[in-house]
């Protein structure tokens, strides 16, 4: 009698641990999410900031034609790309050539003055400023999250139910060295 209690006790105290361990995956793989949500968010306010800029500047910049198609495809690819709702290798390079192509435009835009004297653009240009720095900052917060749910499944405990329950390492989200610079956008 005294085995079979402490055979049960033994039972629920496993069982106990690892329902703690699985809710533990399961809280930090849906932050994981929310945080690829938050940048979703803040790439898309870029997206849709994007037409509207090109649009500003197309009749001064006309014959700057590639840079403007440039920043078109880079970000139909970029919107493309993140249509699949994780962080993958081929986002994380559309997005870094958007950045690249964005900087670029600036680049050339300095040396038309009715683009850095036009409010549209300047507003627009500001807009796309603190949106890069959000995007910025929910990536740091992404990475973070993302490395906080990789240790966690490949440290014991949670390492022995972690496979076979399904819960497979992340992705951290790798921009090249020049994405981290907010493209320059002082026109004045």
């Amino acid at each position: 009698m005294e085995l079979g209690i402490i055979l049960l006790v033994i039972v629920v105290v496993l069982v106990a641990i690892g329902v703690l361990l699985y809710n533990g995956l399961v809280t930090r793989r849906n932050r994981v999410d929310e945080a690829v949500g938050q940048i979703e968010v803040q790439l898309k306010r870029r997206h849709d900031l994007v037409p509207n800029l090109v649009a500003a500047v197309k009749d001064v910049m006309g014959f700057e034609q590639d840079v403007l198609t440039r920043v078109t495809e880079a970000r139909a690819n970029a919107v493309a790309a993140g249509a699949q709702g994780t962080v993958t290798r081929e986002q994380v390079r559309a997005e870094n050539q958007l950045s690249g192509a964005l900087r670029s435009l600036f680049a050339v835009a300095e040396s038309y003055p009715q683009i850095r004297s036009n409010e549209n653009v300047l507003a627009l240009q500001e807009q796309l400023t603190t949106t890069e720095n959000q995007i910025s900052f929910a990536r740091q917060h992404y990475n973070a999250t993302v490395n906080e749910y990789n240790t966690t499944i490949q440290t014991i405990p949670s390492v022995l139910i972690a496979g076979p329950l399904g819960f497979t390492r992340r992705e951290f989200f790798e921009a090249e060295p020049e994405a981290d610079q907010v493209p320059v956008v002082a026109l004045r």
